[in-house]
């Protein structure tokens, strides 16, 4: 009898965690898995403006624990601490996965013009510039868009979700005519595209939570 594997999760928001229970249960069903969430991660990026060596040496610590508490498999579901967590990865015996790394390898694979879009300038230069490497890996010519929400952040700390989701949507609608498939930057812009109605979805949205745990199933 084989043993269950586990996956370990490890958030920067707590928000996330039915999120990924729900997908987990969907597309993992013989998968344990546990979490490990720090909110003051990307508080800290966002106070101290980039990701620093400290904060990367909390997240290579929070990979190796993950290790320690039995994981087969880490999967990292925030995609502002990015490039700290390829640094983890190639120091970890387990495998390591960014959240957005399968979703910017689905995208280079859909389309030459990328649209990036995110609530977070920490958040939307480690995604674009994933995009642009994976696609050099792919070795495809791309053309990047990037759009930056300004202020929608804001409201969702503030708890007002009308409004962020209000500003994600109109810079959504803005992105769909200029390029052939747009990247939600955060997992925390993926409830807004269930609520565009059909004409805003021509041009294809990807979120990452779902493609990340579809490919983990692949592989695990």
């Amino acid at each position: 009898m084989m043993k269950a594997k586990t996956l370990g999760l490890i958030h920067t928001s707590a928000t996330l965690i039915p999120v990924f229970q729900q997908l987990c249960k969907e597309y993992l069903p013989g998968v344990n898995t546990f979490n490990i969430v720090d909110d003051s991660l990307v508080k800290n990026i966002i106070s101290r403006g980039s990701l620093t060596p400290s904060i990367s040496k909390r997240v290579a610590d929070y990979v190796s624990s993950a290790a320690d508490s039995g994981a087969d498999y880490i999967l990292v579901t925030c995609s502002s601490i990015g490039a700290a967590v390829e640094a983890a990865a190639a120091q970890s015996n387990v495998p390591v996965l960014r959240v957005d790394q399968p979703m910017a390898d689905k995208a280079v694979q859909a389309g030459k013009r990328i649209g990036v879009i995110a609530t977070l300038a920490t958040t939307l230069e480690p995604t674009s510039d994933l995009v642009k490497r994976r696609a050099a890996k792919a070795g495809k010519e791309i053309e990047l868009v990037s759009k930056l929400c300004e202020g929608a952040f804001d409201a969702l700390m503030s708890g007002d979700a009308a409004k962020h989701d209000e500003i994600v949507t109109k810079a959504l609608r803005e992105l769909s005519s200029q390029v052939d498939v747009i990247l939600l930057a955060q997992a925390s812009m993926a409830r807004v595209v269930d609520g565009l109605d059909e004409a805003d979805k021509k041009t294809p949205i990807v979120a990452s939570p779902p493609v990340a745990v579809q490919y983990l199933a692949s592989v695990m």
